[in-house]
């Protein structure tokens, strides 16, 4: 698969709107058919950084993604919300899923 993280530092003004701003692309890109996950976090340490986590089950729905028009129309459209060019790193990793942490093993039958 194709899994890219990427960090998105916002400008103040749009910070708390941010996530509802990208929705409409969020939303086309989860239905790509290889799309595998879109999940936007907000940083607990920078209340204007964003950081998107996705990935895509090859090269090939990658490509499909950066040639949709959802994806045009956004990078058209976000930089002016950026308080800078976000960082990311895309790497091809095997496999289609997330795997256990296995350090950190939760016991069955165990309650928080």
């Amino acid at each position: 698969m194709i899994f890219i993280t990427a960090k998105f530092k916002v400008r103040p003004q749009y910070a708390d709107s941010f996530a509802e701003v990208v929705r409409d692309f969020t939303e086309a890109t989860r239905r790509e058919p290889g799309n595998l996950w879109f999940e936007w976090s907000r940083s607990v340490e920078n209340p204007n950084e964003y950081v998107l986590i996705e990935a895509f089950r090859d090269g090939q729905a990658g490509l499909d993604h950066v040639n949709s028009d959802h994806f045009k129309k956004a990078i058209r459209e976000t930089p002016s919300l950026l308080a800078e060019t976000p960082d990311i790193v895309n790497v091809e990793v095997p496999g289609t899923e997330w795997s256990k942490l296995t350090e950190m093993t939760v016991p069955e039958g165990s309650t928080g």
